[in-house]
């Protein structure tokens, strides 16, 4: 028969050197406090949510979206660290579980910090719009991945500490290998001053079509280390920042306008007089084209006699650097030209060789 007496042995017995009264009240402390936790964070954030909604800026709202989950996870640390201290497991148990407790704040409020490192990103990138400052906009990528490394690196260091160990000596034994290691970093330290040369030379920034090398696409992404670009099939191409730093490269969209170049090749029996009305009018079309631009080089021209063609020189450019309306006006002066040289009787030539037979007089 279970008495009082056996509850009273039963709970002054030990598991793994704990006793069981003392693992039960823990668990039981536990209990109690992960209950408050729950209610209470319930209550304060569905009244904090409550008064950010009727502030005007989405600021506080976004400020109490990212302390909720870290606030969440430290609260339940404490309560393990406060259930802990009722087993009484002595002065030393009690130190390591304090420097746990500490290690996880560290942890918890730079969680914290990373998170609402976003908020300061967008408030930089909105003061340099209102600015209407590209380079500006352009180093907001490099600070919000400095500024998150730096909180990583900071939290680190600070766990260090808390655990006796002298991160400087630390430093000081990684300087025996730092030859090695700098000899390991070198592309790495190049790719970052890359970076950095493509910051304060502005050649491109991310949404603009560019040409690097034999990659073609749209700028997707400035980092420390790479530059992405999307290109037109699709595909995501990482290129470093030290080979574009030492590359040509040709930015498409910081031009207004695009050229349309070629020849068109006549027929040799073309008779002079229609040649020269043919090269007039096509001149006539494009300075009155309304989508041709006047104030650059327009040229049109007889230029030579080909091996079987009268090659006139077209040379042009549209008012828009649109690939899609370039491919349009073009499509518009081809059809132009066609028109000119059907009312003028021309016919277009195409690659030909003529063979000349000769007889002997006594054959």
């Amino acid at each position: 028969m279970f008495t009082l007496h056996n509850l009273k042995t039963l709970l002054n017995e030990t598991f793994l050197s704990i006793s069981i009264k003392n693992l039960l009240l823990a668990l039981f402390v536990l209990f109690i406090l992960l209950l408050i936790r729950n209610i209470g964070v319930k209550i304060l954030f569905g009244v904090l949510k409550k008064a950010a909604s009727k502030t005007k800026t989405s600021i506080d709202d976004e400020i109490v979206v990212i302390i909720e989950p870290p606030l969440k996870f430290l609260l339940t640390i404490i309560s393990f660290y406060i259930a802990f201290l009722t087993l009484k497991l002595g002065y030393t148990a009690n130190i390591l579980a304090l420097k746990i407790l500490v290690s996880f704040i560290i942890l918890t409020l730079s969680w914290a910090a990373y998170r609402s490192e976003n908020i300061f990103s967008r408030a930089m990138e909105s003061f340099f719009r209102k600015k209407n400052s590209e380079i500006g906009l352009s180093f907001v990528p490099f600070f919000n991945k400095f500024i998150k490394t730096s909180i990583v690196i900071i939290g680190f260091v600070l766990i260090v500490q808390q655990w006796g160990y002298n991160i400087g000596a630390i430093i000081t034994g990684l300087g025996i290998g730092g030859l090695a290691v700098a000899l390991a970093a070198k592309d790495t330290l190049a790719n970052m001053f890359g970076g950095l040369t493509i910051i304060l030379d502005r050649p491109f920034k991310i949404g603009d079509w560019v040409k690097i090398g034999s990659t073609e696409g749209i700028v997707e992404d400035i980092g420390f280390r790479s530059t992405r670009i999307r290109t037109f099939e699709k595909s995501l191409i990482s290129l470093p920042n030290s080979i574009i730093a030492n590359t040509a490269i040709e930015n498409f969209s910081r031009r207004q306008i695009r050229r349309i170049t070629y020849k068109i090749g006549i027929t040799y029996s073309t008779p002079r007089q229609k040649l020269s009305e043919a090269v007039e009018k096509i001149r006539e079309m494009l300075k009155n084209h309304p989508e041709i631009s006047q104030n650059d080089t327009l040229l049109v021209y007889f230029t030579e006699f080909a091996d079987s063609s009268l090659n006139i020189f077209i040379y042009c450019f549209t008012k828009t650097a649109n690939w899609g309306e370039y491919l349009r006006i073009r499509e518009d002066v081809n059809l132009k030209i066609m028109e000119i040289l059907e009312d003028l009787n021309i016919e277009f030539a195409f690659p030909s060789m003529s063979i000349y037979i000769e007889k002997n007089a006594g054959s």
